[in-house]
């Protein structure tokens, strides 16, 4: 449906940033709030559920109580790759 309706310039300027920041329509944003706020204090029904899945045991070698430092050394080489391909 079609319609005009006036909008607060600041709460309309919170829906473009919110837009902009999602990449979504500005018409989109506005209709998914509008319903947000319709729906607000029901109970929304449960989607789905998550199953826990393993993943399997660690390579030999590596120390998971240092994955951050593990991180740090695999996006180097990653970026360290990158650097040899623009040679």
């Amino acid at each position: 449906m079609r319609t005009t309706i006036t909008i607060d310039d600041r709460l309309a300027s919170e829906l473009k940033r919110l837009a902009a920041e999602t990449g979504k329509p500005f018409k989109s944003v506005l209709n998914e709030t509008l319903r947000a706020g319709l729906h607000k204090g029901k109970k929304l029904p449960t989607a789905y559920r998550l199953r826990p899945a393993s993943l399997g045991l660690p390579r030999v070698g590596v120390n998971l109580d240092k994955t951050l430092q593990l991180a740090d050394e695999l996006e180097d080489a990653v970026l360290c790759d990158k650097l040899e391909q623009r040679k």
